[in-house]
């Protein structure tokens, strides 16, 4: 075997991959050009610097596996790679308790007034009564993202005595019960947090979530902390509760453009900032070496995968067959997660038709995917996807039903959640040139595309209801390219029939836009809903 280790590792790292005739090859002994080195080797580890594409993987012929010490794999070209066959890796959650102690240090700073007690100090001066501070005991710590990170912030936080919130729709109750974490809506979060800390990927439905109303739902004086991704906050609208004093103190970690220059933040006194160092400790950059070289090894060794972020291994014959069903379980699963409120403990997948003939594991974790990828900070991919709803405590079942069942369409897809609160149900099917398409909703007939952008309503079957969401979409220059309707054929002694529509449009929909289509008299639910393409 062979390994090439592209950037510098520890060298414990390093030693963990040693193996009796295996050679590994570490950055300064890289006599020759990357490319050239890959010709005969097995594997590759990187961390951020070294760009993995498809040039560099053209005379890779032996390669088996790419590491990535770290998180992000923005670096290496994916496709490429599962074209040939290499199964990428990464190591998420291996630098968790550092982002941890940080958000609890920086929870510290605000509440103690430590970094300006520094600056006085160091400028002569014993300002005492000005630097009263709070503590953390007894205060309520509302957490938004429950992976790995939250719940190491959460064990941390009760140390300190503090009453812990949690809001995080992919993980079950029980995780939270046995975190000492009690779930809570995330508007409920917002109102009761003294601290609020983020911990949730970017996503369509998170950018931007921390914005002028969001914080104006928030605790008067909450302080906001956030080692994430800084595009999870509108900045110029937390500037402006600063000065207000909606919020009474802020400490960021990341922005939403690096390095930070010129923000309104930086002259606030009230803000902490900090450049994007919340995982960078001498530990965690250990432990992602030491993760991607175990991880590596075992693949080399046993072919056990761990943490890939590519599509498993099938034949190409069979992935072109596999793939318009991949891409209908994940835009069901996006679909259903959207439409879904409260807290999921389980999800239910149905096949019926040919598909049942069929390898499912890829339709399988496409539909997870699509579900945990709506709000969930640790990306799931066609790989990772069934191990990280266990990992959050979610309970994943598989039905097959015989080929006569299926009805008109070849084969159908059937994805159900279930949660303390809600059940939802919705099937699909490709059709027509491999389009996937919506058949039924919570067992109402409403065939529709499920395209990049969707408005999804339900609302009582009466007249009139139609004209005015038209009307409301034209008003703000929203252009309809499909509208598909359906009702249940039955309804209670004396209440109108519930009805359904989704409405595939050209472009997203503003929430205050949504707001307006919920004002309907007749509408109980009006969603907007975004597809990843």
């Amino acid at each position: 075997m062979k390994i090439v280790v592209a950037e510098k590792m520890s060298s414990s790292a390093v030693d963990l991959l040693r193996e009796p005739g295996w050679k590994i090859v570490t950055p300064d002994q890289l006599n020759g050009s990357l490319a050239q080195e890959l010709a005969d080797a097995d594997a590759l580890m990187v961390r951020s610097a070294v760009q993995v594409d498809a040039g560099l993987l053209a005379n890779a012929t032996k390669l088996r596996v790419i590491g990535r010490a770290g998180v992000g794999v923005d670096n290496i070209e994916l496709e490429p790679a599962t074209r040939k066959g290499i199964a990428v890796m990464n190591t998420p959650g291996a630098n968790a308790v550092a982002v941890a102690e940080q958000t609890l240090g920086l929870m510290l700073c605000m509440a103690r007034f430590l970094p300006r007690a520094n600056e006085l100090m160091h400028a002569g001066k014993w300002e005492k009564k000005s630097l009263q501070g709070t503590e953390l005991r007894a205060k309520t710590l509302g957490i938004v993202g429950l992976g790995k990170i939250g719940l190491e912030v959460a064990k941390r936080a009760r140390a300190f005595g503090m009453e812990i919130l949690g809001h995080d729709p992919f993980v079950s109750a029980a995780i939270a019960k046995d975190n000492g974490i009690k779930l809570a809506s995330l508007d409920e979060v917002y109102a009761a947090s003294d601290y609020l800390s983020l911990h949730v990927g970017l996503t369509p439905q998170t950018q931007n979530m921390i914005n002028a109303e969001s914080l104006k739902k928030m605790k008067k004086g909450v302080r906001l902390v956030n080692c994430a991704r800084g595009e999870l906050i509108d900045e110029g609208a937390l500037a402006a509760a600063l000065q207000e004093g909606q919020v009474a103190a802020a400490a960021l970690d990341v922005f939403a453009k690096e390095p930070l220059k010129d923000s309104a933040l930086q002259k606030l006194e009230n803000v902490i900032l900090t450049p994007h160092i919340a995982g960078s400790t001498n530990e965690a950059q250990e432990a992602v070496g030491q993760q991607i070289a175990l991880q590596v090894k075992e693949y080399l060794k046993h072919g056990v995968i761990q943490n890939a972020v590519n599509v498993p291994s099938v034949s190409h014959e069979e992935y072109l067959t596999l793939k318009p069903y991949i891409v209908l379980a994940e835009r069901l699963g996006s679909f259903l997660a959207q439409i879904s409120g409260s807290s999921l403990e389980e999800i239910s997948i149905g096949y019926s038709g040919h598909i049942t003939e069929w390898k499912t594991e890829l339709i399988r974790n496409a539909a997870i995917k699509g579900i945990l990828n709506v709000a969930v900070q640790e990306k799931a991919n066609l790989v990772n996807a069934a191990s990280l709803a266990s990992s959050r405590g979610l309970t994943v079942r598989e039905e097959r039903k015989p080929k006569a069942s299926t009805g008109g369409a070849g084969s159908v897809l059937t994805i159900s959640i279930k949660s303390q609160q809600e059940n939802h149900t919705v099937k699909g099917a490709v059709l027509r040139e491999d389009t996937p398409r919506l058949l039924h909703v919570d067992g109402i007939d409403a065939e529709a595309p499920l395209g990049r952008n969707l408005v999804y309503m339900r609302n009582q079957d009466v007249p009139g209801v139609i004209g005015k969401v038209g009307t409301i979409l034209g008003k703000h220059g929203i252009n309809i390219a499909n509208f598909s309707l359906g009702r249940r054929s039955e309804a209670q002694a004396g209440a109108a029939l519930e009805a359904i529509a989704v409405v595939q449009v050209d472009g997203e929909v503003p929430e205050a836009v949504v707001s307006e289509l919920r004002g309907i008299p007749a509408v109980q639910q009006a969603k907007a809903i975004r597809l990843e393409a």
